[in-house]
């Protein structure tokens, strides 16, 4: 697009801007803009607003970044108890003058789209963002980046903290599983470029040529996230060529219309002690690479392919393994020209009297371990250590954290915000800043919709933070 490479050209400095002990004026617009493929949208409905505000964890940097003021925009905007609330998890020197540095721009519009999409239908609220601005270093930090965020950018006249929206295939699991070849990250058998039955069905002959014990495999649609496009088929009962067509029909015209656009096969790991581990990467706008997480991803669902949580750090045994090769492939991404974050996800099992870790797919973008991530580091500060594969606080010790999208009870349906946090604090559990341990609560506005919420509960270790998580859904209960 006319502009946007040029626009780029001022994100290096607002981005250094946007550091501890860094003291000139800048604004940050958050934008959770959820920017996917109609089916992926559809799977949420009416939790999307709640979603987005997963990512007021941004509101906490602002104690730590005094010269940061936040634009946050959103469907629906966060109830003031709910901002209260957050305030009150800061140093209390901090708290009002967070709460005015954050301005809140609420689009109203319920429709299953983005909201770089719904703010572009608004000009009168792109002015009052312009004005908010008012000239000062800004950039928009997004969930991903498509053409709507790009559009936004150059509308607002601020650079986007993302790759262009023309490297947004390289998260596809066809061309990730391409870069893992390239990059000599591990992955398991499998082949790219399906668009059809006919596809699979040759595919799945060759990998069982090459490994006639193939038990199962894995079908996926290119531009998926969060497991929406992953069907497990299994192949333990040696189906023949007929009894597998039926399977594959059996997926709906639906599947295949979406596998039409590119998928994949891929070998379904077998193996005692299967976990699903991720590392989270940052590449500044200089190139430089940052591996700043690891994690373990927890997967449920029919066929466990759907991501529900996560557990921080990952486990010792792979957790510099993990490091590594996040960064051998942020530094090929950003050779290419990627900007911002990404995380890749693994498969580890027990082989051997060791671990078998293999990369399975590029997220070129946001996801459900960021935000947890961003309560840890703004609210606890520290550094992962990547060897040790811990988080150093810089108050002293380490710190440790579970985390949900999908603490839901039917019976808290319509539950106040202000109810739930009330019984957290009662039940001792809430987060306390002198201390660095305790449980922060995110997406309070999912009570309403189907008694659902994110937490996050830190502890000095695994052990305590695992305790605090499993003691929230009692307290909730009241």
């Amino acid at each position: 697009m006319d502009g946007f490479d040029t626009l780029q050209a001022a994100l290096p400095r607002a981005v250094a801007l946007n550091r501890p002990g860094q003291d000139w004026p800048h604004v940050l617009v958050v934008l959770p803009s959820l920017s996917l493929g109609e089916a992926v949208l559809a799977h949420y409905g009416p939790r999307l607003p709640a979603l987005e505000h997963r990512y007021l964890a941004a509101f906490f940097m602002l104690h730590r970044i005094p010269n940061c003021e936040i634009v946050y925009v959103s469907t629906l905007a966060p109830a003031p108890e709910v901002l209260d609330y957050c305030a009150s998890l800061l140093p209390p020197e901090g708290r009002a003058s967070a709460l005015a540095r954050f301005h809140a721009v609420a689009l109203g519009d319920t429709s299953l789209r983005g909201v770089a999409e719904k703010l572009l239908d608004r000009p009168d609220l792109l002015a009052a963002i312009r004005d908010r601005i008012g000239g000062r270093p800004a950039f928009l930090e997004p969930w991903n980046v498509t053409e709507a965020e790009a559009r936004l950018a150059l509308a607002l006249g601020v650079p986007v903290n993302g790759s262009d929206p023309a490297l947004w295939p390289l998260g596809f699991k066809g061309a990730g599983r391409r870069l893992f070849q390239e990059c000599g990250v591990p992955l398991p058998a499998g082949r790219e470029g399906i668009v059809g039955p006919e596809d699979v069905l040759g595919a799945i002959e060759e990998m069982r040529a090459e490994d006639p014990g193939l038990s199962r495999v894995i079908l996926k649609h290119d531009d998926s996230a969060a497991g929406d496009g992953n069907r497990v088929i299994d192949l333990s009962d040696a189906p023949d060529e007929a009894a597998l067509r039926e399977r594959l029909d059996g997926l709906g015209p639906a599947y295949w219309e979406e596998m039409a656009k590119g998928g994949i096969v891929e070998e379904m790991v077998p193996g005692d002690g299967l976990a699903s581990p991720s590392v989270q990467v940052d590449i500044l706008p200089d190139g430089t690479v940052e591996v700043i997480a690891t994690h373990e991803q927890l997967l449920g669902g029919e066929e466990g392919q759907v991501y529900m949580g996560c557990r921080f750090p990952a486990d010792p045994p792979y957790a510099a393994d993990l490091a590594r090769h996040g960064r051998r492939l942020g530094e090929e991404l950003a050779r290419q020209g990627a900007i911002g974050r990404f995380a890749l996800d693994f498969v580890a099992v027990e082989e051997g009297g060791g671990w078998r870790l293999v990369a399975i797919e590029i997220n070129l973008r946001k996801g459900g371990t960021t935000h947890p991530f961003a309560v840890l580091r703004n609210l606890v500060p520290g550094h992962y250590d990547e060897g040790a594969g811990v988080w150093r606080a810089e108050a002293g010790g380490t710190r440790s954290y579970v985390a949900s999208d999908n603490v839901v009870d039917p019976a808290w349906t319509g539950l106040p915000p202000s109810e739930a946090i009330q019984r957290l604090r009662a039940a001792g559990l809430g987060f306390d800043h002198a201390t660095g341990v305790g449980v922060v609560l995110l997406m309070l506005s999912g009570l309403a919709i189907d008694g659902r919420l994110c937490a996050v509960a830190i502890g000095r270790d695994g052990a305590e933070a695992q305790h605090l998580f499993d003691a929230l859904p009692g307290a909730l209960a009241g």
